[in-house]
């Protein structure tokens, strides 16, 4: 009865080494970027080889459709024999005038506006979008993935997106309140947020107990999901 999603940030961007600020502009991976990818995809396909992930292997890669995240999961996805398909929703929080600029420039023309951002999810960059309009655009993508990929149960969905979207969406998914967002600590490039969902536990109901797939052959509907999270930040350790 449990699904399991993996959320992956994209590999250092060009613009993640020189500290700019890239929002939605469309940057391309480092050499040091597509190395992180090869390594998360050899990572990912060794467990699956090794049988360590035989009850969640992943089996389908969804990326968001800027190149940085695109290619990522290319690269993972050859690892693991994959298709790869994208979807603009995923993208990374538009973050307005702060676009392209590095963070001491922001910092010397809008003082302590970094920080407001940083501390609440309602606060939107000037001429951006705020974390609670990320998670509001990007839950859709895993709410008719629930619907749609019936073979989901057992098995995992790779995401591959970007730190702002990526933990915009978990505390979304998860029902954290808003004011609670910024507890999440920043996602390092190539790593990921872990998450299960399972049926709504109703003890009063029977199929609570039952594979969403068989809950909705029998309903015509899928069920409610309970997600948790069983990772944040994870990464393939290096040496």
């Amino acid at each position: 009865m449990t699904r399991r999603l993996i959320l992956l940030r994209h590999g250092q961007t060009t613009y993640n080494a020189s500290g700019r600020m890239q929002g939605q502009l469309d940057t391309e991976l480092s050499a040091l970027g597509r190395e992180q990818a090869a390594k998360v995809g050899q990572y990912f396909a060794r467990q699956q080889q090794a049988g360590q992930a035989a009850e969640f292997p992943i089996r389908r890669i969804i990326a968001s459709d800027l190149s940085r995240a695109r290619e990522t999961a290319e690269i993972i996805a050859e690892e693991l024999q994959l298709p790869v398909t994208t979807d603009s929703r995923l993208r990374e929080t538009h973050l307005g005038d702060w676009q392209e600029q590095s963070s001491d420039e922001v910092d010397r023309h809008s003082p302590g506006a970094r920080a407001i951002w940083r501390h609440d999810a309602t606060w939107t960059p000037p001429g951006g979008e705020s974390r609670v309009d990320v998670a509001r655009r990007a839950q859709p993508v895993i709410t008719e993935l629930m619907a749609e990929f019936t073979a989901w149960d057992f098995h995992a969905v790779l995401v591959v997106a970007h730190g702002g979207t990526i933990s915009a969406l978990t505390s979304k998914l998860l029902g954290v309140p808003v004011d609670h967002y910024p507890l999440l600590s920043g996602l390092k490039n190539t790593c990921w947020s872990q998450l299960s969902a399972r049926p709504v536990f109703d003890p009063a109901h029977p199929t609570g107990a039952v594979a969403f797939a068989e809950v909705a052959r029998e309903t015509g509907a899928m069920p409610d999901a309970s997600w948790y999270l069983d990772a944040w930040n994870a990464g393939v350790l290096e040496g």
